[in-house]
């Protein structure tokens, strides 16, 4: 049975994306992006909003040449060895392989795939992890604290919805950004 993880890089403060909708600053470094590979080899599908698939569809391409660090030429493998779903009801078409559209997001749809699955679940982006949030299913929270505070953007985090958490592991990177894992209780 696959675990239903949510992964977020964050501002210290709690943000994936700033008021202005940028996240350049949650770019990881070379430290940071090696040990996420490392993570995501369990992940065997993704789930994605319309918004989280457009920005993360790049790796189906990426990377471009071989003056690229190894790291991004990894994550790209793993990425594309791995089934998602994207949720959307305005999305036509995906552009990748091994991906395929549903209109809404169905709990029970998602506790089955887990359930069905011997490789873990990731729910990509912050609105989409809200509605797993809300309906119980998220079994871990892997969150990478970047050392910003952007004052304000979008929550990691649901805003109405209380989510405890049990610390499982931490790592501190020489970037000053810290890994935290945590069981949702």
């Amino acid at each position: 049975m696959g675990r239903i993880i949510y992964s977020a890089i964050a501002s210290a403060d709690g943000y994936t994306a700033d008021a202005s909708g940028s996240f350049e600053w949650a770019f990881p470094g070379l430290e940071v992006h090696a040990f996420v590979n490392d993570l995501e080899r369990s992940v065997g599908t993704y789930l994605y909003g319309r918004r989280m698939y457009e920005t993360m569809h790049v790796w189906q391409n990426l990377p471009e040449g071989p003056d690229d660090p190894a790291v991004e030429a990894e994550y790209a493998e793993i990425w594309r060895g791995a089934d998602k779903v994207v949720y959307s009801t305005t999305l036509a078409d995906v552009w990748t392989p091994r991906t395929r559209i549903l209109r809404r997001f169905e709990p029970d749809e998602v506790r089955t795939l887990a359930a069905s699955s011997d490789r873990d679940v990731s729910v990509g982006g912050p609105t989409l992890a809200a509605e797993a949030f809300r309906a119980g299913l998220v079994d871990e929270v892997q969150l990478f604290l970047v050392p910003i505070s952007v004052g304000g953007g979008t929550p990691a985090f649901p805003r109405d919805h209380v989510v405890s958490l049990e610390l499982l592991d931490e790592k501190r990177f020489e970037s000053g950004a810290v890994f935290l894992r945590y069981r949702v209780g």
